[in-house]
């Protein structure tokens, strides 16, 4: 578990949605509140959003950025390679961190232990320190509530932000409309 951000994505009907936080602690501090742990891979066809340090990040987008390059956007092919990669890799593999990334038809988790989870909903995937509350909050406003995709993942995230002292209010999303499916 990181105390560092907390992540939701969501494959809805409709579209696809990422959103984060953009609180950056260290120790007991909050360094940063607006920080971006979110973008888009591969022309905007794949959402990707990062829990651990932020200079791991930005080498783990990059490299995965590159596996999409070479698999010609396949998200399936290049999460399998990128895990096989970021395992091998001395340095990488040491990393604290976690990676989710979709598109309209798949949703990944990904760590340097070389895991490659696709929730068992298919739908929902949280990660960081507020992930069990973001990703709780989600499914029970997915049963209950008439919510865009959009709005569930921030509402979801506003929840996790209430009750994790490492999240923000400062959300940000990022989404893709469902014509690719």
């Amino acid at each position: 578990m990181f105390d560092a951000t907390t992540i939701l994505a969501y494959k809805g009907k409709n579209r696809a949605v990422i959103g984060g936080d953009g609180q950056v602690t260290f120790g007991d501090s909050v360094l940063k509140g607006n920080a971006t742990k979110i973008r888009t891979l591969h022309n905007g066809k794949i959402l990707a959003g990062f829990a651990g340090s932020t200079a791991d990040a930005f080498n783990l987008f990059d490299m995965f950025e590159e596996f999409l390059k070479d698999k010609k956007g396949d998200i399936l092919k290049s999460v399998i390679e990128f895990s096989k990669a970021w395992r091998k890799d001395k340095v990488l593999r040491r990393l604290e961190a976690m990676m989710i990334v979709l598109n309209n038809e798949h949703i990944f988790i990904l760590t340097g232990n070389g895991d490659v989870v696709e929730p068992e909903d298919g739908e929902l995937a949280s990660i960081g320190s507020g992930g069990n509350y973001a990703i709780s909050a989600a499914r029970a406003l997915k049963k209950h509530a008439t919510l865009d995709e959009e709005e569930l993942v921030k509402e979801a995230l506003h929840v996790a932000a209430d009750l994790c002292i490492y999240t923000n209010h400062n959300i940000k999303t990022l989404t893709l409309d469902g014509e690719n499916k």
